[in-house]
């Protein structure tokens, strides 16, 4: 009897909740757009009869196939689709869906590689996404951005010290291919390891070798857990590749808007530029300068606006952008190059030849320049580096004079030996950051003349020694940089003395007492 009565109530529970269901669903015809596509080619769908459809609209050719409207013409729309377009053919039906792209946002991408629309490409399952948000939103505006004043570790000296980075700047990496710009970016990713940030790597058609390898230094020396990869391959549809930095930025946004600091890195947004180009021109718009549509420019302001330093009432997050764009030959006045660098709020150079000659990470120091500089950069190394970049570019200018003929001059010979040891220790090996109480100390090395007394042969130990040995051997001195940011004159005096005592170790004249 009593089974006989769950039964019943159990019955008649199913039938409440399926009545509910009922009730709650629309009954009627709903209206649907509907149009045909007339011609498909090349990730482009050109298509007839959606009258209504808007300008980034995305349209449903079925079978989970999308794209989106592009170019809006009298008679037809210019879809970039999303996809291969395989399965798609002239006659199809299209149909509008009112809505925009979007991608997944969220806690649940941390430590995944996922395409452009949130897919997971690392065969760890189905993404936890908490929301879906559109690709394309506004920028901040000018009353709801701060001031730039907190500084992003890169842990590269040369950047560190010379053109510091603040959280919210937009700073290009530019250079001609294989100079090792991706090495400085995914560095200063890996440095974050050490910070509170949220990092963000989108390689726009980079070669799956090389992103294997990005995501390989991520996974074994930085942070994955807060690192977030997307990945568009040159092998997947136009559509895919041109809305991979959008899809970034949103993903990167979403942290920012709660408070937290991220850092996203644009790889490369040349080939950025050349997919907006090959969607232009399979639309039929005007082609403008190299071949290039008139909003070009646009497309990447837009982008790289979205980059900022939030006010307090809108919770103080920040987003940090590291576009990367390639030149031709060193050109920095080529088209696509100019207008980043109009853009951004300065541009880290990297030459070919230092490249060639050795000095890694080959960045010129005389056309790099931040915009935002000392404001962000921990007073103890801004004072320790305070004249470096100085002494170091009368350093160059002087190597090359001297090359047509020896000079005599005491002075001369003293800043070339200065200059000499500036370029050694402003070397650094990939995926090796440095933290900031050893990017002080390797300063105050060079400027106060300890290294001076280090042979050049084995001042690369001696940098070893001092990145290797500063938290061990003087903590307390660590402790004061890491945590305030800088040093009073009793630490300064203390920092000296460690300094003093390590350079003796790799000295000429304790290496001859030695032997």
């Amino acid at each position: 009897m009593a089974s006989g009565t769950a039964e019943t109530a159990g019955a008649a529970d199913w039938a409440k909740r399926a009545r509910r269901r009922l009730g709650a669903a629309g009954i009627g015809a709903r209206a649907r757009q509907m149009g045909r596509v007339e011609e498909i080619g090349d990730g482009i769908a050109m298509i007839s009869g959606l009258a209504e459809a808007r300008l980034d609209e995305l349209l449903d050719f079925g079978g989970g196939r999308f794209g989106f409207a592009k170019v809006l013409e009298e008679e037809r729309i210019g879809c970039v689709l999303l996809d291969a377009g395989a399965g798609v053919e002239a006659g199809d039906a299209v149909w509008g869906t009112g809505d925009v792209v979007r991608v997944p946002v969220g806690e649940g991408l941390l430590g995944r590689v996922v395409d452009p629309l949130g897919r997971p490409l690392d065969g760890k399952g189905e993404i936890a996404a908490s929301s879906f948000a559109p690709i394309e939103r506004p920028a901040p505006a000018i009353t709801e951005r701060d001031a730039v004043t907190r500084p992003v570790q890169t842990g590269t000296l040369v950047l560190d010290a010379l053109f510091a980075l603040g959280r919210g700047q937009r700073e290009l990496i530019i250079g001609d291919r294989a100079t090792g710009k991706t090495t400085v970016a995914v560095d200063a990713i890996v440095a974050q390891k050490a910070s509170d940030m949220i990092s963000v790597y989108v390689a726009i058609g980079q070669k799956s070798g090389n992103v294997r390898r990005v995501i390989e230094a991520l996974h074994d020396h930085g942070a994955p857990e807060r690192t977030i990869v997307v990945v568009a391959s040159p092998s997947d549809a136009p559509g895919l590749q041109w809305i991979a930095p959008f899809a970034g930025m949103t993903i990167a946004e979403h942290f920012r808007d709660r408070g937290q600091d991220a850092l996203i890195v644009l790889d490369d947004l040349t080939k950025h530029a050349a997919t907006h180009r090959e969607i232009a021109l399979l639309t039929r718009q005007s082609p403008g300068r190299e071949a290039y549509p008139g909003d070009v420019f646009y497309v990447h302001a837009r982008l790289l606006e979205r980059a900022a330093m939030l006010s307090k009432e809108r919770g103080g997050g920040s987003l940090t952008a590291l576009p990367i764009a390639e030149t031709d030959a060193g050109n920095l006045s080529a088209y696509i190059p100019t207008n980043l660098i109009s853009i951004t709020d300065g541009q880290i150079v990297l030459d070919a030849r230092l490249f060639n000659e050795g000095q890694k990470p080959a960045i010129d120091v005389g056309t790099s320049v931040s915009r935002v500089g000392g404001k962000t950069q921990a007073k103890a190394l801004r004072e320790a580096a305070s004249t470096m970049r100085l002494d170091y570019a009368q350093f160059l200018e002087l190597e090359m004079f001297t090359r047509f003929g020896g000079l005599a001059d005491a002075r001369v010979k003293d800043r070339l030996k200065r200059g000499a040891r500036i370029r050694a220790i402003l070397g650094q090996r990939p995926l090796r950051p440095y933290r900031l109480a050893a990017e002080v100390a390797l300063a105050t090395a060079v400027q106060s003349g300890i290294a001076d007394a280090v042979p050049l042969d084995r001042l690369a130990a001696f940098v070893e020694a001092v990145g290797s040995r500063i938290e061990a051997e003087a903590p307390a001195l660590v402790a004061r940089i890491e945590t305030g940011g800088e040093l009073d004159g009793e630490g300064r005096q203390a920092l000296r003395a460690w300094l003093a005592g390590l350079s003796g170790t790799f000295s000429g004249k304790e290496r001859a007492a030695d032997e």
